[in-house]
């Protein structure tokens, strides 16, 4: 009887491990694109995990997190500058950080962010919602800063 014993707890174990990895493979997922776009962006760190998002730190931007995976969308990367007028830095550091996180070229990166910060105005309002190479992308502004979210349905 002493022979089953070890045997049970270590079946235990291995089904406990199994149920418990689904859960612990999508955060990992997160944490390495996160570890990512702290290699190849220059002076970005990782902050804190709070709910599914990761909050980064970096110099061009004012606020920046990476959204985790849900059952709605792939990725979200969420990006604020400190004015109305981002500057070319903080483009530069959108367009690297949704290349890495969403496996597109740069310039098409680049190009979306820009395309959607420039249709903010008065003609089109202070939130714009665009589409660009499969991306979702909603710029929208203050009196004091803009920010921009770029996104991936499930579905794509």
């Amino acid at each position: 009887m002493s022979i089953c014993v070890p045997r049970l707890s270590a079946a235990a174990l291995v089904l406990a491990a199994m149920l418990a990895a689904p859960g612990s493979a999508r955060a990992d997922r997160c944490d390495d694109t996160a570890a990512q776009l702290k290699g190849q962006i220059e002076g970005l760190t990782i902050g804190k995990t709070v709910a599914n998002t990761i909050y980064l730190d970096h110099p061009a931007a004012k606020q920046l997190r990476l959204g985790c995976p849900s059952r709605t969308m792939s990725n979200e990367l969420f990006a604020t500058a400190d004015s109305r007028k981002p500057q070319p830095a903080f483009y530069e550091l959108v367009a690297s950080a949704a290349a890495i996180v969403f496996t597109i070229p740069k310039p098409d990166t680049l190009r979306g962010a820009k395309r959607c910060i420039g249709r903010l105005g008065l003609l089109r309002g202070d939130d714009v919602k665009t589409r660009f190479r499969r991306l979702d992308i909603r710029c929208s502004r203050t009196k004091t800063e803009a920010s921009i979210s770029i996104s991936r349905g499930k579905d794509e």
